[in-house]
């Protein structure tokens, strides 16, 4: 395989951190852009010592001019804690961010993946999620900064590819979960393994009958690598990247305390505005186009998250 230039923007960040570390397995050059905004550099420490791969502090805001033959577009705080702590500057990064990127990518002939997200759909009146569904996303709600900023860079990222040509690749992603989550950041399987641990009450909002699809980490970055590297370049996407598998809050929260072993309650708070109450993504696209499906069950991907918390709150 041809060794490429490779730039990972959020390379700090839960995702990102492992899209560079399987980049760099494969033998590739690895430019890590992040503002450490959200992205932490204990994330990529290991990395570090790796001559192929170079970190630029950089807010993709503001334009940025660097020689690369690909581009993985991953910055913009995705968890509603951090997203919507300033959600001004969210909107900015998922617009601005994808105007700078795909400017770039215009520039040096590159190719760019978008990563996307499930949110596109919002509380979604289909059921599971097909990527011709066009979504039912309030414009005006707490978490429309992120919805709607990522709807608007899909629309960006179209219109490039249809106005310049440009070879684009759009995934979106559905809840992720593994190593590197950070223990703030308010999703719903880091918020529950790290109460469980310090035997916390687990806070399940609503009656917990919410379901979401819960993809562990390694097959989500299995998916994103097969679209850039296995799919030619009229396969533009959008194509849903997630675990079809389907659960409920409540049933993760007791998943979480049995394998955890903890005393913690479950305790019942109000669902927040705009909360979706199914997430489930067809996957059918990304069979067909790149014979990709997670292979890792959640309770195997959770003992692996686990561990990983475990020792996290040992060293604090």
């Amino acid at each position: 395989m041809k060794k490429k230039r490779v730039l990972v923007t959020g390379g700090s960040g839960f995702l990102g951190s492992h899209i560079c570390e399987r980049l760099l397995a494969m033998g590739h050059e690895v430019l890590c852009v992040d503002n450490f905004y959200t992205g932490r550099k204990e994330s990529i420490l290991h990395l570090m010592d790796n001559p192929y791969f170079e970190v630029l502090r950089h807010d993709v805001t503001f334009p940025l001019y660097a020689e690369v033959d690909e581009i993985y577009n991953l910055a913009c705080p995705a968890s509603p804690i951090h997203y919507q702590f300033d959600p001004v500057q969210t909107t900015k990064t998922s617009v601005h961010g994808a105007i700078n990127m795909l400017g770039l990518a215009k520039r040096i002939k590159a190719k760019i993946f978008q990563a996307s997200t499930s949110e596109v759909y919002g509380d979604p009146a289909v059921h599971p999620q097909t990527e011709d569904y066009w979504g039912n996303v309030n414009p005006i709600g707490i978490r429309a900064c992120y919805d709607e900023g990522k709807r608007c860079a899909e629309t960006l990222f179209f219109d490039y590819n249809r106005q310049h040509g440009l070879r684009i690749k759009v995934g979106r992603i559905f809840n992720t979960y593994g190593p590197r989550m950070a223990m703030d950041d308010g999703r719903v399987v880091s918020n529950f393994v790290v109460q469980a641990l310090r035997g916390e009450n687990i806070t399940v909002y609503g009656k917990g009958e919410q379901t979401r699809s819960f993809c562990y980490v390694d097959d989500l970055v299995d998916g994103i690598i097969g679209l850039m590297e296995k799919t030619p370049d009229d396969f533009t996407g959008p194509v849903n990247l997630g675990n079809p598998g389907e659960f409920t809050i409540l049933e993760l929260a007791r998943e979480v305390i049995d394998l955890t072993g903890s005393k913690s309650q479950i305790v019942f708070k109000p669902l927040p505005s705009d909360d979706p109450m199914q997430r489930k993504p067809d996957i059918t696209l990304a069979r067909k186009a790149m014979g990709w499906e997670p292979k890792i069950p959640l309770r195997q991907g959770l003992v692996k998250t686990v561990e990983y918390f475990r020792r996290c709150l040992e060293t604090a």
